[in-house]
């Protein structure tokens, strides 16, 4: 008795397709790689922004470097879905860079480290088709149907966690990246001068000064453009107003950052600035701050009580503490907050558990057997008002001017 046995039929022309393609995918790769780390390269070591140094970039330049070299090492070694996951990563992050170029070319012209940011744009692109095209090309076609599509449904549900996160880098990386480039329109409509002053870490900020009439001055911030009607509002009743460019935007030295990280330097200095005014009583400086100008004039009433009031409009929450810290909002707002806070610490153990993977398919082989181990303050006066209720509550308290010859 004959017996015959019927083995699957490969597919020996797609498999000899995919070893063809698969030097050019990995030229490509390595090629867009290196346009990426040109530009950080030239933003961190060859042109950092003005009044930076090299040094003062160590850590952000040396480790992008360093992930990028560990990118291009791991990538042959990776299996068709990881190279793939790997290259669309770097093409969201690599548009994310070249929107910092594109930006400031748009605003007042392509200089410095715009060149190689530019690049980085297609370079991003052609990341995200590699990656799509290897998906593709190295997504299973053997087994059963009734197992392929529900894997499949299970990778798609997968990336649905990691995809915020990746998209949460690239933003990441424009917030601390791009800031206003350019003076806003002077619409002040009251008489004030152009003023300089520096930060204790020595970075060089403009602005405008509308001199006192009573002896108080208040910081309105941030920037030169937003703040501009309630800066006309105070003007108009006597106190002096300072306005300028916080670092990284406007004609301002320094890196921009949208959160306002590091921005309690900038009110320092200008409460020193303030301070050294023939005009100014040092007793009676204020700020009034919005959104994140808010944030950062809390933060610097916090270090220092040399701000005698400070008005914070639109401030929002800065940590987990603050989601939860929502007041008599009700109990709808805390959850909600509590929710927030837990699903940004989801995301970032999901992107831990992802890094952790991919290195270890890079020390031990995609296919190896993993070892034993490894499956073993102060209380200052605050308010959230806007228009003619500022006012009033400022008069109210210890800005309010004082006759001459009065005594406290």
């Amino acid at each position: 008795m004959t017996s015959t046995t019927l083995n699957r039929p490969v597919r020996p022309l797609a498999r000899t397709r995919r070893a063809r393609a698969l030097p050019r995918e990995i030229l490509l790769f390595l090629a867009t790689l290196a346009v990426l780390a040109l530009h950080v390269l030239d933003d961190n070591f060859v042109q950092p922004p003005p009044g930076t140094s090299p040094g003062d970039h160590l850590v952000s330049g040396l480790v992008p470097l360093a992930a990028l070299a560990l990118a291009g090492l791991a990538y042959p070694r990776l299996r068709g879905a990881r190279r793939a996951a790997l290259a669309l990563t770097l093409g969201v992050l690599g548009i994310a860079a070249g929107i910092e170029g594109f930006h400031y070319a748009r605003e007042v012209g392509p200089s410095g480290d715009d060149f190689t940011g530019l690049l980085c744009l297609p370079a991003g692109v052609l990341l995200l088709i590699t990656g799509a095209v290897t998906l593709w090309r190295t997504r299973r076609v053997e087994g059963s149907l009734w197992w392929r599509y529900p894997r499949r449904a299970l990778i798609v549900a997968g990336a649905a966690l990691i995809v915020p996160l990746i998209v949460m880098a690239g933003y990441g990386y424009v917030t601390t990246h791009v800031g206003r480039a350019v003076v806003p329109a002077d619409r002040l409509g009251v008489p004030h001068e152009d003023v300089t002053f520096t930060t204790g870490d020595g970075l060089e900020l403009e602005g405008w000064y509308v001199p006192s009439r009573n002896g108080a001055a208040v910081i309105a911030f941030p920037g030169r453009n937003g703040s501009q009607k309630q800066a006309r509002m105070l003007a108009r009743h006597g106190y002096g107003v300072l306005l300028f460019d916080r670092r990284g935007e406007g004609v301002s030295e320094g890196e921009p950052n949208s959160w306002g990280w590091g921005g309690y330097r900038d009110v320092e200095a200008a409460i020193a600035y303030l301070q050294r005014r023939p005009d100014v009583d040092p007793d009676r400086i204020g700020g009034i701050g919005l959104s994140v100008g808010g944030e950062m004039l809390i933060e610097t009433a916090a270090r220092t009580d040399e701000l005698a009031a400070v008005v914070s409009e639109g401030a929002g929450a800065r940590s987990f503490r603050e989601d939860q810290d929502v007041g008599a909002q009700g109990p709808i707002d805390r959850v909600l907050g509590s929710g927030f806070g837990l699903l940004k610490g989801l995301l970032a153990a999901t992107l831990f558990f992802l890094l952790a993977n991919l290195a270890t398919d890079m020390v031990y082989g995609p296919q190896a057997e993993r070892p034993e181990w490894m499956t073993a303050s102060r209380t200052y006066p605050l308010l959230n008002a806007s228009g003619r209720g500022i006012v009033d509550w400022v008069e109210a308290r210890r800005l309010r001017p004082r006759p001459i010859g009065a005594e406290e």
